[in-house]
This record gives structure tokens, C-alpha cells and sequence, in this order.
């Protein structure tokens, strides 16, 4: 179960825990020892700074768990929440399981976002960013921040979790890689989430666009091929267009609900070419397989010529291109697991990434 449905359960079990700089152990009774100008437990050690290609581990939890929330924030620089990394392991697999952007973790792409909320997220304007995806573990978790933005910054944060609960050991892990093809190659599609073999929940994905050309560029479908189907030929899950994948119609609408929706727009206009951040929660509609999935979406335009619209007219304007898309995907299953696709180099992520 992915959210306590019933708070009024006292579960016995479980122990609540905390980590952060003010008690980076998270064990009982070691929280805000240090000391500040007002003495010893008053605001001692709550924030420190990373410097430049810094790592810092930001929790080594040992025991059966879960990550419940977790709260960070820094400077509002697109810099530091596109090229910094975070980075998670489970139990005892040496490579990580989650490697992504810093912001993009957070639910959003090109390190911008105005305010908003989904099912997984909230981010307050100045970035207070929120995280509430829920992450057990068997034995251990161990998550880093990586700091690739090239400058020093400040960092706050907080890690809530809990140990002693009840769950079989072939309970899903939360995995997350990230992509960026800048540019997409034309008729081939981006894949969202690469192949991967198992049984497996597709979470969903946090994608950012910057179209390359002043023509609609959302025409493109999302499909998701499971278990036996086959990758060169078709799908099982075929979408009707990239807007509507993320719950939109007619364009992008600066509108961001719990399950799907928009956190940044460059421009007003909802066809227009600027940049925006979208995402799409499969939570309610589950998309599961029992040995591989994979999925895609793709680079497809809408290009006006006809006066009169027919459904054969809409499907003559209509052509293949090629812009700068991004995925951080999301998807829960057990250990041990496959590594994930590594996050490309901070400068591959911060590129074009405009006023940074």
C-alpha cells in the first residue's frame, strides 16, 4: 500500500525516525545537540554548504523501512537543481538505484517550477521542495546528494522515515534513472523508460521539452510495450498525442493537478514553442508487467496547411521532427535489480539550459 489509509491504526511495530544535519544518525535522543550564538540545542546545525563536486551523504539507514518524505532546499538556481545529482542505494547493491537531477527528483524538469502540487510533490516559489514517494528497503538505504553544479551552495534538508514495518521481501524498490537526447533523432522515439526485465510498476515520469522549431510539437504518442510484445512492432498501451498523456488537451495549460499536469511554462500561449515541465503519475492506472516493459514517446508535429479541417486534413499536417526532450521515470521492483542507465554528465544536463 502506498499511503497509510488508515492513520488511526497504532501500529506497534514501527518507530519513527529523522535524519538530518541536527541528527545526521537519526538515532533516539541525538537530535539538536549541537550549539548556536543561543547556546547548545538552539539552531546549532541546520543548514551547511556543499562545495563544488562535493558529495554528501545525506542518510545511511541500517534496518527494515521506509523513506516516508523528504524536504531539501537551496538556492532557486536552475544550475544547482538541474546539475546537482541525487543519488539512492538499496540494501547492498554497490550501484545506485535512483540517479537523477536534484530538481527533477522533486517533480520537476530544467531546474525551473513555479509553485505546485501532485500526488508525489509540492514545491513552495522559493523551492522548499517536498517528496512524498514511498521508499522501503530490506536492510539498508543510503542516499547522496552530488553536487555537479560547478558552485558552492547552501543546503537544508530532512529525511522522514520509519523502521519496523511489515512487508514481504519481494517488495517493489523505488528506481529512477534520467535521459536527455538534445536533439531527439527524427522517427525514432525517446524512450521514456528503457527496457527493463522483471516484474515491475511503472510509476511515471517528469518530462521536459524545449521545442527547437515555432510549429506544435506535441503530437507525438506515448506507448508502453509489456512483457511479450514486441519492441520493433507494436505496443500494448498506445496514447493519442504527448498533451494528452500528461491529461492535457489542445496544447499545454499551466495547470498542474495530482496526477498529471504542468509546473512550468515558458510562454502563454499553450501551443507556443517555449520550454515546459510536465508529468504524468500512474498510481490510480496502474501500467505493471511481469517480465520486461519499455516505453516510448514520440517527436511528432502539427504543421497547418488546409482551410478546411477534416480528419484527413489533420492527419496530412502532421510530420516528423526533432527537439530536446528529457525523462526522469520512476518505477517500483525488488532487488536485486539491474543497474540503471547512468545520468549523464552535468554538462549534458545543464546544456541550453538558459540563465542558469
Amino acid at each position: 500500500m502506498l499511503f497509510d489509509s488508515m492513520p488511526y491504526l497504532l501500529q506497534s511495530t514501527l518507530v519513527s525516525r529523522s535524519v538530518s544535519f541536527e541528527n545526521p544518525t537519526g538515532q533516539p535522543g541525538q537530535a539538536g545537540r549541537a550549539a548556536s550564538p543561543l547556546g547548545v540545542g538552539r539552531k546549532g546545525s541546520a543548514v551547511r554548504h556543499v562545495e563544488a563536486n562535493e558529495t554528501v551523504t545525506l542518510a545511511d539507514i541500517e534496518g527494515r523501512g521506509i523513506i516516508r518524505h523528504i524536504w531539501l532546499t537551496t538556492h532557486d538556481k536552475p544550475r544547482i537543481l538541474r546539475g546537482s545529482l541525487i543519488r539512492v542505494f538499496w540494501d547492498e547493491q554497490d550501484y545506485p538505484s535512483i540517479e537523477i537531477p536534484l530538481g527533477d527528483f522533486f517533480g520537476f524538469a530544467l531546474g525551473r517550477a513555479r509553485a505546485f502540487q501532485s500526488v508525489f510533490h509540492s514545491v513552495s516559489s522559493t523551492k522548499g521542495m517536498n517528496c512524498w514517494l514511498p521508499m522501503p528497503f530490506l536492510d539498508r538505504a543510503r542516499v547522496e546528494l552530488v553536487n555537479r553544479s560547478g558552485t558552492r551552495f547552501p543546503l537544508f534538508y530532512q529525511i522522514d522515515y520509519t523502521l519496523g514495518d511489515q512487508f514481504d521481501p519481494g517488495v517493489g524498490h523505488l528506481h529512477a534513472c534520467f535521459r536527455r537526447d538534445n536533439p531527439t533523432r527524427q522517427g525514432q522515439d525517446f524512450e521514456i523508460l528503457p527496457e527493463r526485465y522483471g516484474p515491475l510498476r511503472y510509476l511515471g515520469c517528469i518530462l521536459g521539452v524545449r521545442p527547437t522549431n515555432p510549429l506544435w510539437w506535441g503530437e507525438g504518442e506515448m506507448k508502453a510495450y509489456i512483457d511479450g510484445d514486441d519492441r520493433a512492432a507494436f505496443p500494448t498501451i498506445c496514447g493519442t498525442g504527448s498533451e494528452d498523456y500528461v491529461g492535457h488537451a489542445f496544447g499545454i495549460q499551466d495547470e498542474d493537478f495530482l496526477y498529471h499536469g504542468c509546473n512550468y511554462r515558458e510562454n502563454d500561449n499553450p501551443m507556443d514553442t517555449g520550454r515546459v515541465s510536465i508529468y504524468r503519475w500512474h498510481l490510480a492506472d496502474p501500467i505493471v508487467c511481469q517480465d520486461r516493459m519499455r516505453v516510448t514517446i514520440q517527436q511528432i508535429g502539427h504543421r497547418p496547411t488546409y482551410a478546411a479541417k477534416t480528419v484527413d486534413d489533420y492527419k496530412a499536417e502532421l510530420y516528423e521532427r526533432s527537439d530536446d526532450w528529457s525523462a526522469a521515470t520512476f518505477w517500483y521492483q525488488p532487488l536485486p535489480s539491474a543497474p540503471t542507465p547512468p545520468c549523464p554528465d552535468g554538462a549534458s544536463c545543464l546544456a541550453d539550459i538558459d540563465g542558469i
